[in-house]
């Protein structure tokens, strides 16, 4: 069958559904979060895990599927992996316990994670690089949608449904996408790698990427850049909810807020992209996210934990990962038209393993307050800061 060219509005389309597998995901069932605390008769650390256990096997899985797209091609592992996701979507949504929804939620991001992999890979196979930063900051922004409309239906799913309605919808949704894959991807791997699985190239090609300063100097950046948005994503939902009181439909709405900053940052880079480049934009969005995060903590040990000093702050400092991260993104595959699946894996591996982490600790240190999340907010925000200016920013001084 004749398929669209893989540059069309068409298959930018799909590319931004396969890269929002990962939002959706996390933040649709945010909402639900408390709720499962009840249900399920358990803790906060324990329905916590629901989170946490699916990034550290969303992450793991992202280093096996930039090298087996490397190999077989980008189509193939995509049919795959999201046919697993539609499995485990089901089996979410007829979990009998928390440990069965903990499980499920592990094969889910197996099934997840190959679509921001393969995603970014065949923006950069079709692309290049200093184009890819544009098409990824245009991507995020309408990528931003996910996050945004994910809680607030989350939330009215949970109060008119239960946790369960969210994992039909996220079915739905995977089932989608798949037919969408399948009518309008062609394969846009050229330069395939026939030992891209095998021992010995899986550690030459690590060892290239992790012996390149600016790679890991991206790696490091967007990976403290992520945490920023999953310190919010782990504790937001028990600090608006429990400590400032919201009902889960509202805390929907205030999260979808958030969005707005990170829309605001990516339509920015996508137009400032070519006039300013990717390093000044990383560090602009890195001060800004900086600079709010600190006021959100300051608010939080003040003991101002209201709507407006929790929402605000992150709308802010949404603001500025919005201009970090799809000029992160471009920054680390560029350089590497060859290994574009390795390095949009290891990349992946890195920020959603820090997330996980992130999440854990977030979840474990919740006493009561705002004050972890907001600390927690301002550490990474910091460190987003300190990555790119310390490691990436003196070699582009020199070139």
């Amino acid at each position: 069958m004749n398929r669209p060219r893989p540059d069309s509005v068409a298959v930018a389309a799909l590319l931004t559904t396969l890269v929002a597998f990962g939002p959706m995901s996390t933040d649709m069932y945010l909402p639900s979060l408390p709720a499962l605390v009840a249900d399920f008769q358990t803790d906060v650390p324990t329905v916590q895990l629901t989170l946490s256990a699916f990034l550290v096997a969303f992450a793991v899985s992202m280093l096996a599927y930039g090298p087996l797209s490397d190999r077989f091609g980008r189509r193939p592992v995509l049919v795959g992996a999201i046919a697993v996701y539609v499995v485990a979507s089901i089996a979410c949504a007829l979990a009998p316990t928390i440990e069965w929804l903990i499980g499920a939620r592990v094969l889910q991001a197996v099934g997840c994670c190959a679509g921001p992999v393969l995603g970014r890979a065949v923006v950069r196979d079709v692309y290049g690089r200093e184009r890819a930063a544009t098409v990824l900051s245009y991507m995020g922004t309408a990528m931003a949608l996910a996050p945004a409309i994910g809680p607030i239906a989350g939330g009215w799913l949970q109060v008119a449904y239960g946790w369960q309605a969210t994992f039909w919808v996220l079915t739905a949704f995977s089932g989608l996408a798949l037919v969408g894959v399948l009518t309008l991807l062609d394969e846009t791997n050229a330069n395939r790698n026939p030992h891209a699985t095998s021992v010995r190239g899986l550690v030459l090609s690590y060892r290239s990427l992790l012996s390149h300063r600016g790679y890991i100097g991206y790696v490091a950046t967007i990976s403290a850049c992520y945490s920023v948005i999953f310190c919010f994503i782990s504790g937001s939902s028990f600090v608006l909810i429990e400590v400032v009181g919201l009902s889960a439909d509202l805390y929907g709405m205030c999260f979808a807020t958030m969005v707005i900053g990170y829309m605001s940052g990516t339509f920015a880079s996508g137009r400032l992209g070519k006039r300013f480049g990717i390093d000044r934009l990383i560090l602009t969005g890195a001060t800004i996210s900086t600079a709010a995060g600190l006021a959100m903590a300051g608010f939080a040990w003040a003991g101002e934990a209201t709507v407006a000093t929790v929402v605000i702050p992150q709308v802010i400092a949404m603001l500025g990962v919005g201009l970090v991260f799809p000029n992160c993104q471009a920054g680390a595959i560029g350089p590497f038209p060859t290994m574009a699946g390795a390095a949009s894996s290891l990349l992946g591996f890195s920020q959603m393993g820090v997330a996980a982490v992130v999440g854990m600790g977030i979840g474990h240190a919740f006493d009561g307050t705002a004050r972890p999340m907001a600390t927690g907010i301002a550490i990474a925000s910091l460190l987003t800061f300190l990555s790119f200016r310390l490691i990436v920013w003196p070699v582009r001084e020199r070139h």
